[in-house]
């Protein structure tokens, strides 16, 4: 059947009283054109000067790396400091702190061969004993670190020698590497880690491209180069300004104006009128950023798979990138894995089709239909957005949903990880496996739905424990597959990432994952305007 028999895409755009006359979907020519936005600036050779100035939307609460949380935080965690490992814009890990890496046949020892010579900024030398402290530290559990369950299933770090760490985890693991590139596996003086960590409130004390020069983290953050570095080359710029703009519009009319330089990201109501700037870059990558339904798979009437699967059958997922993600994203088909991960599988994009769903329905035992309260977060907006997409959507199926708004704190503390029907939002992850332990493995982290299915749970296991590409591909395949059948979550759109950069800003590129910068690759052109 025809996505949206009843009701099309246009027709439920223009009919809904709530959506009625609403400038928040973006039929011009302008936002049309933005969608062949670049995800990068100009390349060409890298030169050497100048300081960067980069808007954020948030302050930048966090000095600590191993605390990082937010896209501002994880932007200084990486100015300040490095890990053994750094994330490529394929989503793969390449070489830090670490040159070199193998495992044993088991996959289940990892060794690390650290760059020679390499020094803090303060310039005191850094040796696998800090590798080892800061990793326990990101590790323990008093230490609330976010990395804590994000690195991979360590058992135990250990250093060799002083150029020299090996890593051993409860089982075979082939991500390891990629794992360690996370935002919050940072490393920093043993001195510090073993019990010190609250120096790192107010002070910086990393190996990273830059060093901190002043810390104001409800207004401006500068950093400048770090002459310790490992790579003499790198960074190209003298250093870095981070300003906060905590309005959307300043923001934006900041970097039109030519007082900021880069936008760490860009709303999508603001993205438009960035696009059509003199002298401003829009800049737009495909990621694995979703906005999902979930459902609580123990309880009824979720617990029934027809009712699930007949709620997924009432949505037109264009329809939803358009109304959500002002169109600047892309469909969604009920799995958290799409196009920017590796391992993706293809699969037919389901289109609604309400004959099936009422007879879905009908069958679960709700032949007039069903009536359902969806809780949705304020933040952000486009929670509630798919809440009222979803509404109209399955109403010609018999859901009446009653869409419920609620404090962003209130959400968490009553909702989150125990309602039984509730609108989630998340970031990209690294790898298939870890967006799928994070939330939907019966052991994962994050374990909303409670779908708990030992078929999918036992798939990711055998896909985490083999090194080989094709059968990695093939189990992944399966897993997506089983999720897309099965319907834990509704999961009907993706969100494309967003930013803006004046056009003498070069070699800057955005990463799918979101929370990956890379600045020490970025300069400032000949065009630049010269500063005082």
């Amino acid at each position: 059947m025809c996505a949206m028999k009843d009701v099309n895409r246009r027709q439920f755009i223009a009919g809904s009283s709530v959506l009625a006359g609403s400038a928040l979907l973006p039929w011009s020519g302008a936002v049309r054109a933005a969608v062949n936005a670049s995800s990068s600036t100009p390349g060409g050779e890298p030169r050497h000067g100048g300081v960067l100035r980069i808007s954020v939307d948030q302050a930048t609460g966090m000095l600590n790396p191993q605390q990082a949380r937010v896209n501002p935080e994880y932007l200084l965690a990486e100015l300040l400091y490095s890990g053994l490992t750094r994330l490529t814009q394929q989503m793969k890990a390449e070489a830090d702190l670490a040159e070199s890496w193998q495992p044993d046949e088991a996959l289940t020892e990892w060794t690390f061969n650290l760059r020679k010579g390499l020094k803090f900024s303060d310039g005191s030398a850094l040796t696998a004993k800090d590798v080892v402290a800061s990793l326990n530290a990101v590790l323990d559990p008093k230490n609330a670190s976010p990395g804590q369950h994000n690195i991979g299933p360590i058992k135990q770090v250990a250093a060799k020698d002083d150029n020299t760490v090996v890593i051993t985890t409860d089982g075979p693991y082939a991500d390891l590497p990629v794992m360690l590139a996370y935002p919050d596996a940072k490393i920093i003086p043993a001195a510090i880690a073993d019990g010190k960590l609250d120096i790192l409130s107010k002070e910086a004390h990393g190996a990273g491209p830059f060093m901190l020069v002043s810390f104001d983290p409800e207004r401006k953050v500068v950093v400048k180069r770090n002459p310790h570095y490992y790579d003499p080359q790198r960074p190209y710029l003298d250093g870095v300004e981070v300003v906060v703009y905590p309005d959307s519009i300043a923001e934006g009319s900041a970097l039109i104006g030519g007082d900021t330089d880069l936008m760490l990201s860009a709303q999508a109501s603001e993205f438009p009128r960035l696009s059509k700037s003199s002298g401003v870059l829009p800049l737009r990558v495909a990621s694995g950023q979703f906005l999902n339904v979930n459902m609580g798979c123990d309880q009824k009437p979720f617990n029934d798979i027809r009712v699930r699967q007949a709620l997924a059958l009432c949505v037109d997922r264009n329809a939803t990138v358009d109304f959500v993600a002002d169109g600047l994203g892309t469909p969604g088909n009920d799995t958290p894995v799409n196009a920017a991960y590796p391992f993706y599988k293809k699969l037919a994009l389901k289109a609604a089709d309400y004959a099936k769903a009422k007879a879905l329905l009908a069958e679960a035992g709700y032949p007039n239909g069903l009536d359902l309260t969806l809780i949705a977060s304020d933040k952000p907006a486009s929670r509630t957005q798919l809440g009222i997409a979803l509404r109209e959507m399955a109403k010609p199926a018999g859901f009446r949903i009653n869409v419920q708004t609620m404090a962003h704190s209130t959400y968490l503390d009553q909702v989150w990880k125990k309602g039984n029907f509730y609108v989630g939002f998340y970031n990209m992850q690294a790898t298939p496996d870890a967006v799928f332990s994070l939330l939907y493995t019966s052991t994962a982290s994050w374990n909303e739905t409670r779908w708990n299915n030992d078929a999918f749970d036992k798939t990711v296991k055998d896909a985490r424990e083999t090194a080989d590409s094709a059968k990695r591909t093939e189990l992944y395949g399966q897993a997506q597959t089983l999720m897309n059948q099965q319907v834990p979550s509704v999961i009907p759109a993706f969100f494309d990432l967003l930013s803006a950069a004046r056009d003498y800003v070069g070699g800057y590129q955005l990463n799918p994952r979101g929370a990956v910068f890379r600045l020490d690759h970025t300069w400032l052109t000949a065009k630049a305007p010269q500063r005082k």
